[in-house]
């Protein structure tokens, strides 16, 4: 193993052995760190995908486009692949290698490294959520698939990929959602905000119905969590009072905080509070919010 981390580059073994891992800074130290005649073509036909790619749907149209931009000025920046058997695995560069079979191309140009699948899960999933947004299941998987494989908790893993950990426990909680209505969410019949309510229930024929009527009348988030909390989901627009009006406002504020900020947010009592793990994941908040404090 110490050899592979030498052969990896300067600076690898500390960015793989840290608690967070950042793609870009990945890649850009690879990159840097290959002599020019190491950055070599390769076959396109020679090349397969990496197994551990979370990505199961790929842009059509953003694949095209990409492709006419390789037309014109060729692929910037070489994908990064582990010679195999036969041929070579992809490592990191899915996109970029579609594209230039779209464009066309034969051949294209990569940098040759060997990694462990521990690393290069990591290098996909971190490709995948840093650089393009994965559907909420395909991401959900592929934490799930890294937790199985290294063995770690949520909370780790959260520190591990930059999430808050109610993140990761909510988007893990669609995996348990039938798989009918998880293509739902992939295909983005069902919202991520809907779906997560679905997620808590445990009566399958209930969310069926609920994931119908979602699709058929167009539920909004806050009549989907009224209708849930009913023992007949057929009920509906029950009368409410002036409080519940409130409640379910706010609760619709601390709907659109959460999938921005990705915490757990609770509006009571004139204020809002916003929950955190770690020292980080308070950083990130703040970063978010785009709130500076100084020294």
């Amino acid at each position: 193993m110490k050899e592979t981390r030498r052969a990896l580059g300067k600076g690898l073994e500390q960015l793989f052995s840290s608690e967070q891992v950042d793609f870009d800074a990945f890649e850009h130290e690879i990159i840097k760190s290959t002599p020019k005649n190491e950055i070599v073509e390769i076959p396109l036909s020679e090349i397969r995908s990496n197994p551990y790619q979370p990505r199961i749907h790929f842009d059509e149209e953003a694949l095209n486009e990409l492709a006419e931009s390789i037309k014109e000025s060729g692929v910037l920046s070489p994908i990064l692949v582990k010679k195999s058997i036969k041929g070579y695995e992809l490592i990191a560069g899915e996109r970029r290698t579609k594209a230039s079979r779209l464009a066309g191309l034969e051949t294209i140009p990569a940098i040759i490294k060997d990694f462990t699948d521990q690393e290069m899960m990591e290098i996909a999933i971190l490709e995948n959520t840093q650089r393009e947004d994965l559907s909420p299941i395909e991401e959900a998987q592929a934490y799930k698939n890294y937790m199985e494989m290294v063995d770690i908790t949520q909370e780790e893993l959260a520190n591990k990929f930059k999430k808050s950990r109610s993140y990761i426990t909510n988007l893990l909680g669609l995996l348990k959602l039938p798989k009918d209505i998880q293509r739902d969410v992939t295909n983005h019949n069902i919202s991520m905000s809907h779906a997560r309510v679905l997620s808590k229930l445990d009566d399958s024929d209930q969310i069926e119905e609920l994931a119908n009527k979602i699709k058929s009348e167009g539920l909004s988030v806050r009549e989907l969590e009224e209708l849930s909390q009913k023992t007949d989901v057929k009920k509906k627009n029950p009368i409410k009072t002036k409080h519940a009006e409130v409640s379910s406002r706010y609760r619709i504020y601390e709907n659109v905080m959460r999938e921005k900020i990705g915490n757990r947010i609770s509006i009571k009592a004139g204020k809002i509070i916003i929950p955190f793990d770690t020292d980080k994941d308070l950083d990130r908040i703040m970063e978010i919010l785009d709130i500076e404090v100084g020294e």
